[in-house]
């Protein structure tokens, strides 16, 4: 039976959040030199959705880590959640990624007061992304290392060249049009990179020109180790998201990043969920490993 302990944040702009701990206990305690990693899950998914997350927390703990699966405020598609006395409303269609600084920063510090001195951030699709930017641009003394597990790329241009763009660009358009009118809280349907509910000024955050959340443009600001995994599958027919992103991170990152492929793998690494798994217990064990272990 696998216990779990619920737990509860608030980020320093008082909102509050939920995950469960999964504590090292026992014989596995001292195996890896890496007190905790922190999992995020990907767009409109939250802390007990993904079996992924669920598989990878099984597996870190028995390696010796505790695992903190967490929601962001990115959790599920629309949500409503405390913020100090009041409400705010959240969800994957509200979020704009560079919040979710407040998020992670908040998880880490919730694990410092845990007694953990050294954590690791592992995130899934945008959680990759979101734990990207947060280590980029916000980097936090308490991350000993960074695992991007299938990040996109976020990149206006990308998609108004690529072969779907029609609906990239439908979406866009909309999107503006509803902020020139200004209503940028306004919700509608986009088309393109996934067909989701999402409001104006959350559309143009993540896919406009700005191209904030590109990660092969902020890549090189990542100074920990990393390991970057992509699914050979995503590779190959996931779009212009993906396409060439592991050569395009190797390119761009900095000697302390590694990137890994999994065979046959896509997005959601379906029946390919303990290939990833050892990919990351091994690099952890190949630079983490606890100079007292067996």
């Amino acid at each position: 039976m696998v216990q779990v302990e619920l737990v509860r944040v608030a980020t320093s702009d008082q909102l509050s959040l939920d995950g469960a701990l999964q504590l090292a206990v026992g014989d596995s305690s001292g195996l890896l030199d890496l007190d905790a990693m922190i999992l995020l899950h990907g767009v409109g998914s939250n802390f007990y959705g993904s079996t992924l997350m669920e598989g990878m927390a099984a597996a870190l703990v028995a390696s010796g880590v505790s695992a903190l699966r967490v929601n962001t405020r990115g959790h599920d598609t629309v949500s409503t959640a405390r913020r100090g006395d009041g409400a705010a409303q959240i969800g994957a269609a509200y979020e704009k990624v560079d919040d979710a600084c407040l998020d992670i920063s908040a998880w880490i510090d919730y694990l410092r007061h845990r007694g953990c001195r050294s954590v690791g951030v592992l995130g899934h699709s945008l959680g990759a992304v979101k734990a990207c930017y947060a280590q980029a641009f916000k980097p936090h003394p308490q991350v000993a290392c960074l695992i991007p597990v299938s990040p996109p790329r976020l990149s206006c241009a990308a998609f108004r060249q690529a072969p779907e763009s029609s609906g990239f660009i439908r979406s866009l358009r909309e999107a503006e049009s509803l902020i020139e009118a200004n209503r940028p809280s306004d919700l509608f349907f986009s088309r393109f990179p996934i067909p989701t509910l999402m409001s104006a000024e959350c559309y143009i955050d993540k896919y406009g020109p700005a191209e904030r959340y590109n990660v092969v443009q902020f890549v090189d600001r990542i100074t920990c180790p990393s390991l970057f995994v992509f699914g050979q599958a995503e590779l190959d027919q996931g779009g212009v998201a993906f396409a060439g992103m592991a050569e395009a991170i190797v390119a761009a990152g900095p000697a302390t990043l590694d990137v890994e492929v999994v065979s046959g793998a896509d997005h959601f690494y379906t029946g390919r969920s303990d290939a990833l798994i050892e990919t990351v217990i091994d690099w952890l064990s190949s630079r983490f490993l606890h100079p007292d272990a067996p």
